[in-house]
């Protein structure tokens, strides 16, 4: 049986890849919502230095408690703690992104990527590469809006997503967009975010804004994930850290 101590030396020896954003009074957000403002609350003419931060929950690279969309779901205080150090698999379709800003991840992709990788596991967290995140920190290049003023934006499909939680019983997704639904499946349902309603319906959480998926190979990582310990809070700016043990 592996010991404590011998797990942490082989995290310890991992590479880490910071899979968030930094985040500052500029950075691209969902419209709607208020950007970060940063106050001096003492200097340290005063002896010591204190800032304030005012920041909404769903702010940069940040976690979605399923409250966040459904009434009665689970607030991100009453999110098992194991469930924020997980298995990581990156599914990679920056390609099929370039090619097309509108792309949606499909189920026959995760069966593709299985096939060449080995069946997804279960209690495991799973990413989307679309390479979105180097579009980062403008934020017209990150909404990528049309003439009609619709995102152009990846996203995931609702067969992926049923697939992902039922069929493998992931814990979580995530991604390097704002939004779980793909820009054009948005502005063709009103701009009802049908598949983050499905999502978060389920009662799994999810990542938004990611960063870095590009340094992360498709299997053999791990990810934790780390925000304040907000009491009743729908959602969290985070940290979010890939352990990768290079072979």
């Amino acid at each position: 049986m592996t010991t404590l101590q011998e797990a942490y030396l082989t995290f310890k020896n991992a590479r880490l890849v910071d899979l968030t954003h930094q985040i500052t009074e500029s950075s691209p957000h969902f419209p709607a919502l208020p950007a970060l403002e940063k106050k001096d609350v003492f200097t340290l003419k005063d002896g010591f230095h204190v800032q304030q931060f005012t920041v909404v929950g769903q702010y940069g690279t940040h976690i979605d408690a399923p409250i966040h969309f459904v009434a009665g779901g689970k607030w991100l205080d009453e999110l098992p703690l194991e469930d924020l150090f997980l298995p990581l698999y990156v599914i990679d379709k920056s390609a099929a992104v370039a090619e097309n800003p509108n792309y949606q991840l499909t189920k026959e992709d995760i069966l593709a990527f299985e096939q060449k990788h080995g069946q997804i596991e279960k209690d495991s967290f799973v990413a989307f590469r679309s390479d979105w995140s180097k579009r980062w920190p403008n934020q017209d290049a990150i909404r990528n809006l049309d003439e009609n003023g619709n995102q152009q934006t990846p996203g995931w499909s609702h067969e992926a997503l049923e697939f992902l939680i039922h069929q493998r019983s992931v814990k979580a997704v995530g991604h390097e967009t704002l939004d779980t639904d793909s820009g054009q499946e948005a502005a063709a349902n009103g701009g009802a975010l049908r598949q983050e309603y499905y999502l978060l319906e389920q009662g799994i959480y999810q990542l938004e804004v990611l960063a870095h998926l590009d340094q992360v190979p498709a299997t053999g990582s791990f990810i934790t994930i780390a925000y304040p310990h907000w009491e009743k809070a729908t959602g969290s700016p985070v940290r979010a850290i890939a352990y990768v043990t290079e072979n």
